[in-house]
């Protein structure tokens, strides 16, 4: 009698053929289309595409690059985050450090110095102003510091076997920390104000149509980039053994896998792509200042891929779009009640859409079932 040949899964394939449908026409927007519409129809036209919309545009997708990176560590690993507000920051900064020499001579001081360093009567840049006329070592810091803090802390972090609502508590702690120092005026880093005013970048203007799209474009491409990187990681054995320390980390050890390792690697990615898209956020909206590492900042964070759907991708990234939609709209219509509108979002989702906008449009009846089961709860 032969011994039964044990048959290996077929390897799950990067997008379905919808999947790829989906995401090549998202390719054509973001390329092709939106910067028709910006640069080639007249403003007066009603399929214009105003600057003000590329710049939102461009603003939320950075969000929802912060939301994927969101979902992969809390969606598919099972750590909540309530710190990656300092990642994306932190990836701002460093940009904007090269955007403030950019400036050059064209500051209020007309100095080689920053103008709040002029202010403040320094006299030469500090020690970690040293890279930032590089755009080269710009681009390597934007990812290499995040990563590095990310590192550090998820080292000692889940080496100490840190988990749940501790985990989420000391990662606020951090970036509640941090936000502390980068406000202090003699860190270098334009205290309560931060940076702002910039002219170039790569000694272009960026307050020209054509820069915004461009700088639209890369980020764009860099949303859509980070998708097919999440969706290669959690469809491969390596995102198989995340999902499973998120269901039973205990099960994970005695089969022999270290999490460590898993939860380490996946958290350190995770804070990378916070950077990129803190990078890519400041030169279209023209600031950054230590309030993007407010704890209510990482919190958003976590509503985003919430509402989204956490553990399925694309919902955070509409959960993103929807959440900073409506914030566009109320801030401006409403904006008292702004901030009651999310939390009762959020109470909503908890309660009703535990799937998230996602899981309603896989299963339409599943809202209907979560009601009716609400009601004869009451």
């Amino acid at each position: 009698m032969q011994d039964p040949v044990l048959q290996l899964p077929k390897p799950q394939a990067l997008l379905t053929r919808s999947g790829w449908a989906v995401f090549l026409l998202a390719l054509v927007v973001v390329c092709a289309i939106a910067p028709f519409l910006n640069l080639m129809v007249p403003a007066g036209s009603f399929f214009h595409l105003s600057d003000y919309m590329v710049a939102l545009l461009g603003k939320i997708m950075c969000y929802a690059i912060c939301a994927l990176a969101m979902d992969l560590i809390w969606g598919y690993t099972g750590i909540l985050s309530l710190g990656h507000g300092l990642f994306f920051a932190l990836g701002g900064y460093m940009m904007g450090m090269y955007l403030m020499r950019q400036i050059g001579r064209d500051g209020n001081y007309k100095s080689d110095l920053p103008d709040f360093m002029v202010f403040l009567d320094w006299k030469e840049l500090p020690w970690h102003w040293a890279l930032s006329d590089s755009f080269v070592a710009t681009l390597a810091l934007v990812v290499l510091v995040p990563g590095l803090l990310a590192f550090v802390f998820g080292y000692f972090a889940f080496r100490s076997r840190i988990k749940g609502v501790y985990f989420s508590i000391i990662t606020q702690a951090m970036t509640f920390a941090a936000m502390l120092l980068f406000f202090r005026n003699e860190t270098g880093f334009g205290g309560n104000n931060g940076f702002t005013d910039f002219k170039r970048i790569l000694g272009m203007p960026l307050a020209t149509p054509s820069m915004r799209m461009v700088l639209f474009i890369l980020t764009g491409l860099s949303l859509l980039g980070f998708f097919l990187l999440a969706r290669y990681l959690v469809s491969s054995k390596y995102g198989r053994v995340l999902q499973a320390i998120r269901d039973a980390e205990g099960r994970v050890m005695f089969s022999g896998y270290n999490p460590i390792g898993y939860k380490l690697s996946i958290w350190v990615i995770s804070a990378m792509m916070c950077g990129v898209a803190g990078a890519l956020y400041v030169p279209q909206v023209g600031i950054i200042n230590p309030s993007e590492m407010s704890p209510a900042q990482s919190i958003e964070m976590a509503i985003w891929a919430a509402v989204g759907g956490r553990g399925t991708l694309i919902g955070p990234i509409i959960g993103a779009f929807v959440v900073n939609g409506a914030k566009s709209w109320l801030t401006v219509s409403a904006p008292e009640f702004w901030l009651y509108f999310l939390g009762a979002l959020f109470i909503a989702v908890t309660l009703f859409l535990p799937a998230g906008i996602v899981g309603v449009l896989r299963d339409p009846g599943s809202l209907l079932r979560t009601l009716r089961e609400f009601r004869k709860g009451r």
